[in-house]
């Protein structure tokens, strides 16, 4: 195994680790192209992790596995591709992180940052105008499926149904990681998942939209999980970047 360590200006940790039989000059490589894509952050990135992996296994192909967690701050994007040689696991990891690092600078833009209400300021009173309404058959999902699809789409939250309760649930990242939120609670019916996720142990609240909406804008929360009045089924909620909301909810 090979690890190393570098801080540069831009970027103050740069950790990467090598295993395996790997071509001289390839976590090398892979960092630079990594590092390179940082420039499409406008803001500092706190930290970088690299990973080149080859397995010895002659049965598992490809045999080559580049992964990377880029910290930005307020969320950690994770990127894993597989391929038949380091140099393409590395091209192919460039290409997978670029458009979400692209999405991660078009939210920080200084010009959806002022369409944003800041931080501190006070939760607007009343409600917000739902502006958008999607709707669409949820997927039926195990909790690393709906967390891979939620981290390769970039998504802030995810709503989908969870296989093992047959539930309609959310998936979103929590201060210590991933955390999964359900109509009722019943975390011994979730089926088996290899992450690392939390799950609450609050039941959705039962309400209408026009109270979910009133909820949401005092709360000052980015969304809201609730249990529609009408449907009995798992909505979601979220404030859009122009401070006005959009709701998910289930077709059929």
């Amino acid at each position: 195994m090979r690890r190393a360590q570098e801080t540069t200006a831009s970027v103050p940790v740069v950790e990467t680790a090598g295993y395996g039989d790997l071509p001289t000059g390839a976590l090398g490589y892979l960092r630079r192209k990594i590092v390179a894509l940082l420039r499409l952050v406008p803001e500092p990135v706190p930290g970088v992790r690299i990973r080149l992996t080859r397995l010895t296994d002659p049965t598992v192909t490809p045999p080559v596995i580049a992964q990377a967690n880029v910290d930005l701050g307020d969320r950690i994007l994770r990127v894993q591709v597989t391929a038949d040689t380091a140099g393409e696991a590395a091209d192919l990891l460039a290409a997978r992180l670029r458009p979400r690092l692209e999405r991660a600078a078009a939210r920080h833009s200084p010009r959806r940052r002022a369409a944003e209400p800041s931080a501190g300021a006070a939760a607007p009173a009343g409600t917000a105008p739902v502006l958008r309404r999607k709707s669409y058959t949820l997927a039926r999902r195990t909790v690393d499926e709906a967390l891979a699809e939620m981290d390769e789409l970039d998504y802030d939250f995810h709503l989908f149904t969870e296989v093992g309760s047959g539930q309609d649930c959310v998936l979103y990242h929590d201060v210590a990681g991933p955390r999964l939120a359900q109509l009722h609670p019943q975390p011994d019916r979730i089926a088996p998942h290899i992450a690392a996720v939390s799950v609450s142990s609050h039941p959705a609240p039962v309400l209408s939209l026009e109270q979910a909406s009133h909820r949401l804008a005092l709360s000052g929360l980015p969304f809201l999980f609730y249990r529609d009045r009408e449907t009995d089924r798992g909505h979601l909620l979220y404030r859009r970047y122009d401070g006005n909301c959009g709701v998910v909810t289930p077709a059929g």
